[in-house]
């Protein structure tokens, strides 16, 4: 299993990591990681932080007990995938390309930003056999989506349409799709489905996509929802019963945590362990509620 090129952090015992954002307590970044560290046999911790965007900087500069950085690497998710580059030494190509993180790594004295989502995303279109696409249509325009659009550009989209419910969200989004050499446009989410294209990629909550699931269905070879829970999603139910190849938000997110564990410990977990570790997270969830 590959990843974008970094220098991880020694194996060493009694490392620390976490997972980033606000709000966090769902996140199943933990089950994943520490399933991970007991399979590789480190003896590592991985907690999830509820963090602002004002808290970033006193998280990134915590210290341990010796002076060090207290953490080996952390997993960012919202609002932190782009603020989180103005506290960073070192950023991979494709944070620089796309100015979205949500990866760092501490390494040789510097903290290193990466991009895993991008990788993840096409590792699990490339699973499902989707990985000959032109023309890709994507739901919400922040961070997500222009991780979705970087991904979907690597696998040849000329053509990429931003659907969303205010224009100017989409703007950066637009401005870096436009710059990998894709037609873009930008339409307002509820704008009726004019042409049938490769993928659809939603970035957007489960309530966004409502009654109008069939109609973004039909007008796809290709369903990618980046929901993992609750699900099935609206779009997960109608791509199943119109018979579509479906990807769902936990193959981007064990896609997208293999390559985070190769660049914080510099060993390799398959994505489809981790998958497995977060659907029996997700199953225990649902038998306690």
């Amino acid at each position: 299993m590959t990843a974008e090129s970094a220098t991880a952090p020694a194996t060493e015992s009694a490392k620390r990591c976490a997972v980033l954002g606000s709000p966090i307590a769902h996140s199943l970044s933990p089950v994943m990681h520490r399933a991970a560290y007991r399979a590789l046999g480190l003896d590592w911790t991985y907690e999830a932080v509820d963090t602002a965007e004002d808290e970033l900087p006193s998280v990134l500069n915590r210290r341990d007990e010796h002076g060090g950085p207290y953490w080996a690497g952390l997993s960012l998710t919202m609002p932190l995938k782009r603020v989180v580059l103005d506290h960073v030494d070192e950023r991979s190509q494709t944070t620089r390309a796309l100015g979205v993180a949500n990866t760092v790594v501490f390494s040789d004295g510097l903290r290193k930003a990466h991009n895993t989502d991008v990788p993840g995303a096409v590792a699990a279109l490339t699973e499902a056999r989707a990985d000959r696409i032109v023309t890709a249509r994507i739901l919400g325009g922040g961070a997500t989506a222009a991780s979705a659009a970087y991904a979907v550009s690597r696998l040849g989209a000329t053509h990429i349409e931003f659907r969303v419910r205010a224009p100017e969200r989409a703007a950066a989004a637009a401005e870096f799709a436009r710059g990998r050499g894709a037609h873009v446009e930008v339409t307002p989410l509820h704008r009726p489905m004019l042409n049938v294209v490769d993928v659809v990629v939603s970035t957007v909550p489960d309530s966004a996509i409502g009654t109008r699931a069939h109609e973004l269905v039909d007008a796809a070879d290709v369903i990618f929802d980046a929901v993992y829970e609750p699900w099935p999603t609206h779009l997960a139910r109608a791509a199943q019963e119109r018979g579509r190849t479906l990807i769902g938000g936990l193959d981007l997110l064990a896609h997208q945590a293999a390559r985070q564990i190769r660049l914080m410990t510099g060993q390799d977990v398959e994505a489809q362990f981790l998958r497995e570790a977060a659907r029996e997270e997700l199953n225990r969830r649902h038998s306690r509620s």
